[in-house]
């Protein structure tokens, strides 16, 4: 064809703009889609914000641990370095113990087996020293393997928060907002109708229903912006219940239970990652925070229901 029709930089041109403009329809799909993905990226960097809660606390942990290992391991030395004092005193200095009081850890360590030639006394400080200086060197480790650990976490966050605002540029752009005023326009709300039981889960739905309208935004858990974990957060915590903000963490916070036996209050999860969740009200409708575009609502139960959990 290029051969028989060959075609220069206007021919080029006019079939660019001969191509047909995306239909609302399209642009929904392609908005819902990239809505989806900053669903995702706002639950992982909601998992990863709670690993790195843990991990900044081990390692104030490990640092509190290397400082009193190393306080006792200093105690240690000075005992130490008195026996070679006396030993000097009295004319005849050991030179493990003068090695010891030296200060060099590394080369006590190297010569640790002659502890047994000192007498009791002796031998049983420069064990304790010996002791002391594995612990401490083990905190020390220890601490900046969390150091590590903080640094690397707080850099897949900062991925995670470029990689949903990329995202986020392209569905604000004017023809994705657009799309979006339409079909939000188009949006049904079904009718419900609340349990008369009144126990920690329908409780928890209330609050949330409550909230119905307020503008979802990703990494957030209230009181007027929300995301979908953030929605549940929210709920359970006007109870005085603190749930983890993270759709992975809730999938592991109650009891699994059946679709058959969904009971309103119990937290409905979606998609294989379970990286989005709702409220169940019965009658196969929820209330959650979808995605960016479209506020807290009341919408049937996704086709892509993975399970279940009851607080």
């Amino acid at each position: 064809m290029a051969i028989v029709l060959p075609g220069g930089p206007s021919d080029a041109q006019t079939t660019r703009t001969a191509l047909p403009k995306p239909t609302l329809a399209q642009l929904v799909a392609e908005a819902n889609q990239l809505s989806n993905e900053i669903t995702s990226l706002g639950q992982q960097y909601d998992g990863l914000k709670i690993q790195l809660g843990h991990a900044q606390a081990e390692e104030k942990f490990a640092e509190e641990a290397l400082k009193r290992d190393n306080a006792a391991m200093a105690g240690d030395q000075r005992a130490v370095a008195q026996l070679a004092a006396g030993s000097y005193m009295n004319g005849a200095i050991d030179p493990t113990l003068g090695m010891i009081a030296s200060g060099d850890p590394a080369a006590f360590l190297g010569q640790a087996s002659l502890v047994t030639e000192l007498n009791d006394e002796a031998a049983a400080r420069l064990s304790n020293l010996q002791n002391a200086q594995l612990t401490a060197q083990r905190a020390q480790l220890a601490a900046q393997q969390q150091i590590a650990l903080v640094t690397s976490l707080k850099k897949q966050m900062e991925a995670k928060v470029a990689a949903a605002n990329a995202k986020l540029s392209v569905l604000d752009g004017s023809a994705m907002s657009q799309a979006l005023a339409i079909f939000r326009q188009t949006g049904s709300y079904p009718s419900y109708t609340l349990p008369l039981v009144s126990n920690v889960e329908t409780i928890a739905l209330r609050y949330a229903l409550s909230k119905t309208g307020d503008p979802y935004v990703w990494g957030a858990a209230g009181p007027s912006e929300f995301d979908c974990s953030g929605l549940v957060v929210w709920a359970y915590a006007q109870e005085g219940i603190s749930l983890p903000h993270y759709t992975g963490a809730l999938w592991n916070s109650g009891v699994h239970v059946s679709r058959a036996d969904l009971q309103p209050g119990d937290l409905v999860f979606f998609f294989p990652d379970e990286s989005h969740v709702g409220i169940y009200i019965g009658n196969n409708l929820m209330v959650d925070a979808p995605r960016t575009g479209q506020p807290v609502q009341i919408q049937s139960v996704f086709s892509a229901y993975v399970g279940a959990v009851r607080i």
